[in-house]
């Protein structure tokens, strides 16, 4: 007797069973990280920003007033995002972020918070925390350590933590 389709399956309208375990908790992390963010995207969307541009403002008050590379940004970042110039653009055209050239490297920019991007900030904290504990608290403490054992766990790979392939594929 083969194995039976699991939630997911069920979820996604699957028949067959995975073609392995790996792929079934693979395909449920996505699934999981979807439907988490979607709560995120929506809350955050009331406050005209997407995820990517919440995570840089949560990034530049966390550095406080010394500010951050473009590029220390972007390797700090949840999800990478490939135009970090033009979400930076978007941010500072909003009073939010604002960057300067370093004068003893000029290839140097900084990006700054502003009182404006603090002030927004402050207003999400709140809400941000609430939507957290509403969509994870059932679990409780115990079994919330657990999995956050297990998915940094998963990300500890043998070829140092890279998700790509070592050799290209053609």
């Amino acid at each position: 007797m083969g194995k039976m389709v699991g939630q997911l399956g069920r979820e996604i309208g699957k028949i067959e069973p995975f073609d392995s375990l790996e792929q079934e908790v693979f395909l449920n992390c996505l699934k999981t990280a979807d439907w988490l963010s979607r709560g995120g995207a929506a809350l955050l969307k009331s406050a005209g920003l997407s995820i990517t541009q919440y995570n840089v403002l949560r990034i530049l008050r966390g550095v406080g007033p010394t500010g951050i590379s473009c590029q220390e940004i972007a390797n700090r970042m949840i999800t990478r995002d490939p135009d970090l110039t033009r979400l930076l653009d978007r941010l500072e055209k909003r009073g939010m972020v604002r960057r300067e050239r370093q004068y003893d490297d000029r290839r140097v920019i900084k990006a700054y918070i502003t009182e404006e991007g603090l002030t927004l900030l402050a207003g999400l904290d709140k809400p941000i925390a609430e939507l957290h504990k509403r969509l994870l608290s059932h679990m409780g403490p115990e079994r919330l350590n657990q999995f956050l054992q297990l998915l940094e766990e998963a990300r500890q790979t043998q070829d140092g933590g890279s998700p790509t392939p070592s050799s290209e594929i053609s």
